[in-house]
């Protein structure tokens, strides 16, 4: 019988990427950098380089040719885009990994709480296997709603104790997170896809073109060029550091590895301000908790997440053009604190299965008895407004 062994791993690093970088020419460094430039940084002496570099606008102009001077106006306006850009890609690799991350414990702490429920239907309410399974294989297609509310009008109308209102919800509830689990399994997939993207996309030519300032023919050349040496310098590296490496039966695409091995080490995170996400901070932080536990409506939930991800929503202040992480930031915070034992998940799970208690009619208060003062009082005032009547004026005289 065959066996499966694993897959070897991969002969580059990071350092050894970095070294070959390093030993390029300043403009072959400049390159890799700006097109790896959610891995790499470009220093302030890379971008003075290149605006010495870049054609002189006024030779475009018809002007006569003269050097380029260093202005700091010049080394600004090559410093803002270098900016523009970087914060852009760098917002998008965390935003994607953030995303990865809170799908995947979320995913499991619906997981656990479905697994717990039925635990708990079994142990404590002595509900059967076969019923417990019943109530799985309907998961995908309860409607939560409408069982919620029938169960709630039984309730009211005291059909029901509360341990069997606590049995039938608890039901309902762990179809929920059976629901629920699923669906973070299907976003997971598509925020895997988004995070390899933003790991794998290198700079376009136009960005590089508009941070350096060079017209298209020349950056492509350059570009040609100083790739060929980095991989070439790689495949030198690599056959220097591991002969054997050179001799594997499938070579390795050199490029394809470079981006596989940088998304590997940390994303570097960055700081947020809150922008008016859900109205108030507040707000937000009971928002994102109601969802850690899986008590959010499944309709709500849906549109916070994708509030979430898009960073804005229609009470955001839209301060900048990327994507602001501060919900989602939050919310990785709020689901590593997330007290996930088994107690915990009881705990919660009876809580939100327990019924409202029914309310007591108010009892009316017992009349104070009157004091003698304030009797006196109120005849004075009747006396006061109406005054002393006439005997003929109360009927005891005749007409």
């Amino acid at each position: 019988m065959a066996t499966m062994t694993a897959p070897n791993p991969s002969p580059l690093t990071p350092e050894l990427i970095e070294s070959v970088i390093s030993g390029l020419p300043i403009q072959g460094r400049i390159m890799l950098r700006l097109i790896m430039l959610q891995h790499f940084d470009v220093t302030d002496e890379e971008i003075q380089y290149m605006v010495a570099d870049r054609p002189d606008p006024r030779c475009v102009a018809g002007s006569k040719p003269t050097h380029n001077v260093l202005t700091q106006d010049a080394i600004r306006s090559v410093t803002e885009k270098r900016d523009q850009y970087l914060r852009h890609v760098r917002l998008k690799r965390e935003r994607t990994r953030l995303q990865c991350d809170c799908l995947v414990k979320l995913m499991a702490i619906r997981t656990a709480m479905a697994e717990q429920a039925a635990v708990l239907l079994s142990t404590k309410f002595g509900v059967a296997a076969e019923a417990i399974g019943e109530l799985k294989a309907q998961a995908r297609t309860a409607l939560p709603k409408p069982a919620i509310r029938a169960l709630d009008q039984r309730w009211d109308a005291r059909e029901l104790t509360v341990e069997e209102y606590q049995r039938q919800r608890l039901g309902i509830d762990m179809q929920t997170h059976i629901r629920l689990a699923d669906k973070y399994r299907k976003r997971l997939d598509l925020a895997e896809r988004e995070r390899q993207t933003a790991d794998f996309s290198s700079l376009q030519d136009h960005e590089v073109c508009h941070i350096w300032g060079l017209p298209a023919g020349s950056l492509a050349a350059r570009k040609v060029k100083y790739m060929t040496q980095f991989l070439q310098g790689l495949q030198a590296a690599l056959q220097k550091s591991a002969p054997a490496a050179g001799s594997q039966t499938a070579p390795l695409d050199l490029w394809k590895e470079t981006f596989a091995v940088l998304a590997t080490r940390p994303v570097q995170r960055s700081t947020s301000i809150y922008d008016g996400l859900e109205s108030t901070e507040t707000e937000l932080i009971e928002k994102e908790t109601s969802m850690a536990w899986g008590s959010l409506n499944e309709d709500v939930e849906a549109k916070f997440w994708l509030s979430l991800v898009q960073g804005a929503s229609s009470n955001a202040v839209h301060s900048e053009i990327t994507r602001s992480l501060f919900g989602l930031q939050r919310l990785a915070a709020i689901l590593n604190d997330l007290d996930t034992s088994a107690p915990a998940l009881d705990e919660a799970l009876l809580s939100r299965a327990t019924p409202k208690a029914f309310e007591q009619p108010a009892e009316l208060p017992e009349p104070a008895p009157a004091d003698a003062a304030t009797n006196e009082m109120k005849e004075h005032v009747l006396k006061s407004m109406f005054g002393e009547q006439h005997p003929d004026l109360t009927g005891g005289g005749k007409w």
